[in-house]
This record gives C-alpha cells, structure tokens and sequence, in this order.
C-alpha cells in the first residue's frame, strides 16, 4: 500500500513540475508531434485516407488542448497517444 502512495506522491510531483515548466514542453510537445506526424504522413500515409486520418485527428486534438491552455496532464496524454498512433503507423509503412 505504502508503494501505491509513493507513485501517486511521484504523479503528483511529475505534474505540478510540467504545469510549473508548460511553455517549455509544449515547444516540445509541438516539436514532437508535428515531426512525427510529418515523417508518417510522408512515409505513405498520404496515399490512404484512413491512415491519414488516423494521424491528422489526434495531432489536431492535441495541438487544441495547447491552445486551448488546458491542463498538462491532458496535453501529456494527448501526445503520448500521438506518438503511439505515429510509431505504429511509421512501422507499419516501414515494414510493407
């Protein structure tokens, strides 16, 4: 039980620092996103609607919660997703 309070503790801290640093990250988060989100695109995601949407929907969602000044934690988590979605679609066009 003690280790559970130590990670929430861990959580915690990780988001007041991202709140604390925003304007840092989100050059970060803007830099990551658009270069990956590119580097999918032009690995052949263009040529495929679906995979295109797959791509540009998260991005645009992400880049809004930055607009918008909404919480870190939704940001952090809007750009993990995209990463992911990247990766996997990055991969996918790598391989076939």
């Amino acid at each position: 039980m003690k280790q559970d309070v130590s990670i929430n503790s861990e959580t915690n801290s990780f988001i007041q620092s991202s709140e604390f640093n925003r304007f840092g990250l989100i050059t970060v988060v803007i830099l990551i996103i658009g270069c990956m989100g590119g580097i999918a695109v032009g690995m052949g995601a263009i040529d495929y609607v679906a995979s295109l949407a797959a791509i540009v929907f998260p991005t645009m969602i992400t880049l809004s919660l930055v607009l918008s000044v909404s919480p870190m934690k939704w940001i952090l988590t809007g750009t993990a997703a995209c990463v992911v979605i990247d990766l996997i679609i990055i991969l996918y066009f790598l391989i076939s």
